[in-house]
C-alpha cells in the first residue's frame, strides 16, 4: 500500500470517455444552464473542513457516486436516505441533464454534482471525509490493451483510501467478469481494503435497497449476471 497522504499527479493519468451525445431537449438544456450551477461542486474554492457544509440541509453521512449514468441509483438513494449527503460525478452531459431533471422533479436537496474527472474531485476532498464510495457498472474497457483505462487502479484506490473515513465502504458492481476479477485483485494488492463477503452468495446479492438500473437490466437481457462487491477501508 502506498503513502495515502500523497496526491498522485495529473500527468500520470487521462480522462477517457464521451462528453456529449445527442442534442439536449429544451428542458434539459435549461437545467444545464440553471440548476447545474446551483448544485455544482466548485473545485476552484477550498474544500470545506466539514464536507456536510456543502449541503443546504442537515446530513449525517456523506456518499460519493462515480459515473452515475442516468442517475436512477443516485436519485433513489437521495430520496430514500434524506440524512445522507450525496455527491455524484458524471462527465457525460446528457446523463447529467437526466439527473438534474430528476432532482428538479423530486426537490432533493441532498445532492451535489461534479461534471468532470472524478480523480480531480477525489484530490480536492478532505481526508477521511466520506462514509462510502459507489462505483456502479463503470466502463469495463473490455479489450485487454485498454484495461489500464479502468477506473479501478492502485492510484485511484489510494485516492479512495485517503478520503474514506476509518471503516468506510467502497461498493463496486459490474456484469463483466474480467472487471470483477480485476477489482478483487487490485483491492487485495493495495492492502488498504478488506472484502466483506462471508460466503459465496454475498457477491451475487444486490446491495441493500438496491434499485434495478438500466445497465443491470441490459446485462440480464444479454444473459450476464452481476457481481456486487463491498470493501471496507482498513
Amino acid at each position: 500500500m502506498t503513502d495515502h497522504d500523497d496526491h498522485p499527479t495529473r500527468a500520470s493519468e487521462a480522462f477517457f470517455g464521451r462528453r456529449k451525445g445527442k442534442a439536449l431537449r429544451a428542458n434539459h438544456a435549461r437545467l444545464m444552464e440553471t440548476l447545474l450551477s446551483e448544485r455544482l461542486v466548485d473545485l476552484s474554492m477550498p474544500a470545506p473542513a466539514d464536507l456536510r457544509d456543502l449541503f443546504p440541509v442537515p446530513v449525517s453521512r456523506l456518499r460519493l457516486e462515480i459515473g452515475f449514468g442516468g442517475g436512477e441509483h443516485l436519485i433513489h438513494r437521495a430520496t430514500t436516505e434524506p440524512d445522507t449527503g450525496f455527491i455524484g460525478v458524471e462527465p457525460f452531459i446528457n446523463s447529467m441533464a437526466k439527473l438534474l431533471s430528476s432532482v428538479e422533479q423530486t426537490g432533493a436537496q441532498n445532492i451535489r454534482v461534479y461534471n468532470d474527472d472524478a480523480a480531480e474531485l477525489l484530490d480536492w476532498l478532505p481526508a477521511e471525509s466520506l462514509d462510502q464510495i459507489d462505483l456502479l457498472y463503470p466502463d469495463p474497457w473490455p479489450k485487454k490493451k485498454h484495461w489500464k483505462r479502468r477506473f479501478v487502479s492502485q492510484v485511484n484506490l489510494t485516492r479512495f483510501h485517503r478520503v474514506l473515513k476509518p471503516g468506510g465502504l467502497f461498493c463496486f458492481a459490474s456484469d463483466i467478469d474480467t472487471y470483477v476479477n480485476w477489482t478483487l485483485q487490485n483491492c487485495r494488492d493495495h492492502g488498504g481494503f478488506e472484502w466483506t463477503a462471508e460466503n459465496a452468495s454475498d457477491w451475487l446479492t444486490p446491495f441493500a435497497s438496491w434499485p434495478s438500473t438500466r445497465y443491470e437490466a441490459k446485462a440480464k437481457r444479454e444473459g450476464r449476471s452481476s457481481a456486487y462487491l463491498t470493501f471496507r477501508k482498513v
